[in-house]
C-alpha cells in the first residue's frame, strides 16, 4: 500500500473523530432552562403477569409515546448536529437550507413532552388489552441538560373471556348471524383484546356481505361488555345486531339482471350517446344468457362476459363474486376505467340490477423504446425496439404484440479482446383470455386462465466469429390460482438454431475444441416447461419469501421411441439433425426481513441441474447455466466464471467466450439501507459457481465433484441504489474474495489486495451498472 494512500486514511479518521466530538456537544446549543430529550421507557410492575405479557404490554405502551426524540446513531445525534451549527438560511432554499431543515433535525425538547397525555394514552390501550384498572406514574431523570422519562405502569390483573354468546332470533339475519358463532374469533378462556373485538367485528361483516347482505356493514355490530357477570377478573361478551341497525342491512338482496355497457364513456353519456337503460327488457336483442349486452358495434364477442362475470339472473348477492368479477374485467387489460352499479329494481322483492360500466382503452398502441447499456463484462451498446399491441384482436379480448428489435454490443476495453455483437430480430404472441382446451375449465380465481401462443425470430452475429439463426415457438397457458401462485405450463416448446456464417478463423480452433464447436452446431430443440411462481412480497410483512421452480423437459418421448442412445452410436435425428434430449430443473429461492422501514436484509439462492440423456451427451449451450454479472456473483464479469476451477485465463484464441455449464449454485445476501429519500445504500456478499455433468478435456477442472465447495467464488461489495420511483438506477462495485481457479491454498484473496496499484484496482474492482435491484 502506498504512504499516500495510508496518508489519505489517517486523515479520513481524524476527520471522522472530530465530526463525532462535535456530535457530542449538542446540549451547548441549548438555551437558558432548556433541556434535551433523550426519550422515554415504559416499566411493567406486576406480580402476576408472565414475563411474556408484559414484554408485550411494554411493547404495546412504549409504540403510543411521543414525541419521538431525535434521531441517535451509536448514542450521537449528527442530524441535531447539522441544524444547531447551521446558521438560519435566509430563503426557504439552497445548500444551508437543505443541511439545516432537510439533512438536520429541530431538537425535541422536554418541554415538547405532554406527560398527562402519555398516560391517558398508555392507560387506554392497557384497558383494550384486558387491564382494566391499570396505574401509572412518570418520573423524569435529568442529567446535564438530558432528560430521560420513566413511566411506571401497574396493569393489575388481567381480564378473561368467559363465555361468547351471539344473537339467535327468528328474522333472517338473526338466523345468519348466529350460523357465525362456531368460527369465531372469540374464544373462551382467551384475555381480552379490543383488536381481536374489532377483528370479529369484520369478520362477520365480511360473511353477512357473501349471505346477500349487500347493505350490511361491521360498524352494524356491538360486542357488549357484559358487567354483570364479572367475576373473578372474568368477563361475558354478548354479540349483537345494534338497535338503530337501518331496515336494508337487515335484508338479503339477490341479482335481478346483469347489464353490461363495455363502451361506457362519461363524454357521451353526457352528450346522449349511450344512456343508461331504465328498462333492461327492450333489451333482448343484445342478450347473451343471463346477460344483457349494450355493444351497438359489436366490438366485442358476448361470449367474453359469460367467461369474466361471475352474477347471474337469481343468484344472492355475494360479496366475493362482486370482487371476481370486478377483478377479472381488469385482467382482461382491454378497458381503462371499470365502474359497478347496483340499481334497486324490486324493493319488495329486495332485488337490484347489476350494471357493468366499462371505459375502454385504445383498442392499438404503437411505441419506440430506446435503449443504452453497459455490463461488467466490458461491453457497451443500445437497443432499440418498435412495439405494436391490438387488444382486442379476435373481437374477444385476446392481446396481439409484436415487437422488432435491433442491438449492437460493442467491446469497450478489458483484459481479452472480444467480439461485437449484433442482434435484430421479432417476436410475436397472442394471448387468448381462456384456456384453450378440448374439454371447458372455468377458473375461480381472480386473474383470468391465458393461452399463450409465441413467434419468435432473432438473427446474432458475433463479430469474427460466427452468424446464428435462431427459431422458437411456443403454446400454453398461464393461470393465477391467486395473488400468490402463479403457473406457466408450455405443452410445446420449439428452438431451432442454425448457423449462418462462420469465419475461418473461429472455424479453424473449433476443429481443435469440442466446446466452440458445440456453439454453433445446429440444435433442435422441442419438448415442454412447467413454471411455478409463489410469492408474498407485494404484503407489508416483516418476513416474505419469493420462490420460481422450473422444469424443462426436451426430447423424452420421441428418444424413447426411437431408442435414441448417443453414447452407444444411436443417435437419431429429425431432417437430418440430432434432437436434444435433456431434463433440466432450476429453483430460485428468496428470503426478505425487514428491520424496519428504512432497513433490510435480502437473501438469495439458486440451485440448478441439467442432465444430459438418450439422445444428447451434452445440454445444448442455448438451455446451460451462467454466473457473473449485474445480477449474479458481481465481483466476477458476465459470463467469465467458471466451470469448477477451469481458469478462461488460458484461452489464448483472441476470442472471449462465454464459460457455460450443467450445474449451479448461487447465494447472495444484500442489506439494504435507505440514507436520504431517493438514496439507498447496500452492503452485499455473492458466492457460487458452475460445473459439468460430463468432463471436458479441453477444459481441466470443469467437471462436478465432491470438492465443489472448494471451487465456490466469492465476492463482496457496497452499491448505491437511487430510487426515482419510475426506476430504480443500481451502482454496485464488488471485488472478489475467492477465485475458484487460483492453485488450492490460494484461493482467498484477503490478504492479496493492492489498493495502491493502478493496475489491481482495474483487475479487481468490477463496477455494475444497472436498472432495479439483483433479486
Amino acid at each position: 500500500m502506498s504512504n499516500n494512500f495510508a496518508r489519505n486514511i489517517q486523515y479520513i479518521f481524524v476527520l471522522l473523530g472530530v465530526f463525532l466530538m462535535l456530535s457530542c456537544s449538542n446540549t451547548r446549543f441549548l438555551k437558558e432552562g432548556e433541556v434535551l430529550y433523550t426519550g422515554a421507557r415504559v416499566k411493567i410492575d406486576s406480580d402476576v403477569a408472565s414475563k411474556k405479557e408484559k414484554k408485550e404490554l411494554q411493547s404495546i405502551l412504549q409504540a403510543k409515546l411521543s414525541p419521538k426524540p431525535n434521531t441517535s446513531l451509536l448514542g450521537l445525534r449528527p442530524k441535531l448536529y447539522f441544524y444547531n451549527s447551521t446558521k438560519e438560511p435566509k430563503k426557504e432554499k439552497g445548500f444551508r437550507y437543505w443541511l439545516k431543515y432537510k439533512l438536520g433535525e429541530k431538537p425535541v425538547l422536554l418541554g415538547d413532552v405532554d406527560y398527562n397525555f402519555n398516560k391517558s394514552l398508555m392507560q387506554n390501550q392497557a384497558e383494550n388489552k384486558g387491564y382494566f384498572h391499570a396505574k401509572l406514574t412518570h418520573e423524569i431523570h435529568t442529567k446535564e441538560k438530558k432528560a430521560q422519562i420513566v413511566y411506571n405502569v401497574k396493569p393489575g390483573m388481567r381480564y378473561f373471556i368467559s363465555q361468547v354468546k351471539f344473537q339467535d332470533d327468528t328474522t333472517a339475519i338473526g338466523q345468519e348471524m348466529h350460523k357465525l358463532a362456531d368460527k369465531s374469533l372469540l374464544k373462551e378462556g382467551q384475555a381480552f383484546d379490543l383488536d381481536m373485538v374489532k377483528a370479529e367485528r369484520e369478520r362477520i361483516g365480511d360473511a353477512m356481505n357473501e349471505r346477500g347482505f349487500y347493505y350490511f356493514h361491521s360498524d352494524n355490530i356491538i360486542v357488549q361488555a357484559d358487567s354483570t357477570s364479572v367475576k373473578d377478573h372474568r368477563i361475558a361478551l354478548n354479540v349483537k345486531l345494534k338497535d338503530n341497525t337501518p331496515e336494508l342491512a337487515t335484508k338479503q338482496f339477490s341479482i335481478d339482471k346483469v347489464i353490461v355497457l363495455p363502451d361506457y364513456n362519461l363524454q357521451g353519456l353526457k352528450k346522449g350517446k349511450y344512456q343508461i337503460p331504465m328498462n333492461p327488457d327492450s333489451l333482448k336483442a343484445y342478450a347473451q344468457g343471463d346477460v344483457y349486452i349494450i355493444d351497438p358495434e359489436h366490438r366485442l364477442k358476448p361470449k367474453i362476459f359469460d367467461r369474466t362475470l361471475y352474477f347471474k339472473t337469481g343468484d344472492l348477492y355475494n360479496r366475493a363474486d362482486h370482487n371476481l368479477t370486478l377483478n377479472r374485467l381488469i385482467n382482461l387489460g382491454m378497458f381503462k376505467f371499470i365502474k359497478n352499479e347496483f340499481v334497486l329494481s324490486d324493493s319488495l322483492r329486495h332485488k337490484f340490477d347489476a350494471y357493468y360500466l366499462l371505459t375502454p382503452r385504445e383498442l392499438q398502441s404503437l411505441s419506440l423504446e430506446a435503449l443504452g447499456r453497459t455490463n461488467s463484462a466490458n461491453y457497451g451498446g443500445s437497443e432499440l425496439n418498435l412495439k405494436w399491441i391490438h387488444r382486442n384482436f379476435l373481437r374477444g379480448a385476446e392481446q396481439f404484440k409484436t415487437s422488432l428489435y435491433g442491438a449492437f454490443d460493442v467491446q469497450m476495453g478489458g483484459a481479452k479482446a472480444a467480439n461485437n455483437i449484433i442482434r435484430a430480430g421479432i417476436n410475436t404472441q397472442l394471448s387468448i383470455p381462456r384456456m384453450l382446451t378440448p374439454f371447458h375449465i372455468r377458473s375461480s380465481s381472480a386473474f383470468m386462465p391465458r393461452t399463450n401462443i409465441n413467434l419468435g425470430y432473432e438473427f446474432q452475429s458475433r463479430t469474427d466469429s460466427y452468424t446464428l439463426h435462431n427459431f422458437n415457438t411456443s403454446f400454453g397457458y398461464v393461470w393465477k390460482e391467486n395473488i400468490k401462485k402463479e403457473h406457466d405450463l408450455k405443452l410445446v416448446n420449439i428452438t431451432f438454431v442454425s448457423p449462418y456464417k462462420i469465419t475461418d478463423k473461429y472455424d479453424s480452433l473449433a476443429q481443435k475444441n469440442v466446446y466452440l464447436r458445440r456453439v454453433v452446431e445446429k440444435q433442435l430443440i422441442f419438448g415442454s416447461s412447467y413454471t411455478y411462481t409463489y410469492t408474498n412480497t407485494m404484503f407489508p410483512l416483516t418476513n416474505t419469501v419469493y420462490y420460481q421452480g422450473t422444469v424443462d423437459l426436451a426430447g423424452n418421448l420421441v428418444g424413447l421411441l426411437t431408442g435414441a442412445h448417443a453414447e452407444k452410436g444411436y443417435q437419431q435425428e429429425i431432417f437430418g439433425i440430432p434432437f436434444s434430449q435433456y431434463a433440466k430443473i432450476e429453483n430460485d429461492f428468496r428470503f426478505y426481513h425487514k428491520f424496519s422501514q428504512k432497513s433490510s436484509l435480502a437473501s438469495r439462492i439458486i440451485v440448478g441441474v441439467a442432465y444430459p440423456y438418450g439422445n444428447s451427451e451434452n445440454i445444448p449451450f442455448s438451455r446451460q447455466f451462467f454466473v457473473g454479472g449485474t445480477n449474479s456473483i458481481r465481483a466476477f464479469r458476465a459470463r467469465t466464471l467458471g466451470p469448477g476451477s477451469y481458469d478462461p485465463r488460458v484461452e489464448q484464441q483472441g476470442f472471449f467466450f462465454d464459460q457455460s455449464g450443467d450445474i449451479k449454485l448461487e447465494w447472495s445476501a444484500e442489506y439494504r439501507r435507505n440514507l436520504y429519500k431517493f438514496l439507498n445504500l447496500a452492503a452485499f456478499v455473492d458466492a457460487g459457481n458452475i460445473w459439468l455433468i460430463n468432463e471436458d478435456v479441453q477444459r481441466r477442472g470443469a467437471q462436478f465433484s465432491k470438492d465443489f465447495i472448494s471451487e465456490m467464488a466469492v465476492g463482496a461489495g457496497l452499491g448505491l441504489r437511487l430510487d426515482f420511483s419510475i426506476l430504480i438506477l443500481r451502482l454496485d462495485l464488488a471485488m472478489p474474495l475467492r477465485v475458484p481457479y487460483y492453485p488450492r491454498g490460494e484461493r482467498w484473496t484477503l490478504n492479496k489486495n493492492h489498493w495502491g496499484n493502478v493496475n489491481w484496482r482495474k483487475d479487481n474492482l468490477v463496477l455494475n451498472i444497472a436498472i432495479g435491484y439483483p433479486f
